[in-house]
């Protein structure tokens, strides 16, 4: 099961998913009120997305457990999904992930994200104790002409013009309050609080190595430490389960599934063989 990052589609996923469909079922999907997702509950919380991944997964009639492979805030979806849901978890692939300890730029700063906890994470919604606030036609702003940057021009050409056609669509409903620090809050805690808590699942979590420019007018050198920082809150995924390993990857830049699909899929062979086994990660 394969959780996109932020503002990504189900079908970034291609160059991965093509290749695991060759000795597994694999399933991707679009969050709510993007590309073919209609409006969820709100608030929109990772807890709910999670929930939200679940019902489908059961409505679907897709068996599990499941191997969950999650890229950049995608990994926080797949953490909280495994922490819900036990026994739908088989093992984990984190794509140059989130953590919850991570400093983000969030309201135009950066920001320790989980230092700015301040409410209560609402609790599970449904469509019927509260939909989604939908944005009047006349309300709903044009996003502007959409464009193929890079890594997503490596993608083929008919996924690349599905990019343009999500990027172009504008979102339908309000986006509600934002309880990531709480989230990620939680998590932090939850991660102090039980040592390995995926048991002996098979984890594998793949650093980028690759470093982004950093964003305009940003300083270089703050730019170096922060990039290290992640890195070493990477590393530090191995942790979550005492059947774990850590891929370096020197040639992808933070969509690893792009730059560097045969990593990505390497990894989630390595944790679907271990999982059937019951065996240890392949060294």
């Amino acid at each position: 099961m394969l959780s996109p990052g932020g503002g990504d589609f189900s079908f970034d996923w291609y160059l991965v998913q093509q290749q695991v469909s060759a000795f597994a079922r694999v399933c991707s999907y679009d969050r709510a009120d993007s590309a073919w997702s209609d409006p969820g509950p709100q608030p929109r919380t990772l807890r709910q997305e999670a929930y939200e991944l679940h019902l489908a997964l059961q409505r679907a009639k897709e068996r599990g457990p499941y191997i969950l492979v999650g890229h950049s805030m995608g990994g926080l979806v797949v953490r909280i999904f495994a922490e819900r849901y036990p026994e739908a978890t088989a093992g984990m692939v984190l794509v140059d992930a989130t953590s919850p300890d991570a400093t983000l730029g969030y309201n135009g700063k950066l920001a320790h994200m989980r230092e700015l906890a301040a409410s209560p994470i609402p609790d599970i919604q449904t469509m019927k104790t509260s939909p989604p606030k939908l944005i009047g036609e006349d309300r709903k702003k044009d996003s502007g002409k959409p464009t193929i940057h890079l890594p997503f021009d490596r993608l083929p050409v008919e996924i690349q013009q599905l990019q343009l056609w999500a990027q172009s669509l504008p979102p339908r409903a309000e986006n509600g309050k934002d309880y990531l620090p709480e989230e990620m809050n939680e998590l932090y805690q939850h991660s102090l609080a039980m040592p390995h808590p995926l048991g002996d699942r098979p984890l594998i979590s793949i650093i980028a190595m690759r470093q982004d420019a950093p964003p305009k007018d940003f300083p270089q050198a703050q730019w170096d430490a922060l990039s290290e920082e992640k890195r070493a809150q990477k590393r530090a995924y191995r942790d979550l389960s005492t059947n774990s390993k850590v891929v370096e990857d020197p040639i992808a830049g933070h969509s690893v599934h792009l730059d560097d699909p045969d990593t990505v899929v390497a990894a989630i062979r390595d944790v679907f063989d271990s999982a059937q086994r019951h065996a240890p990660l392949a060294p």
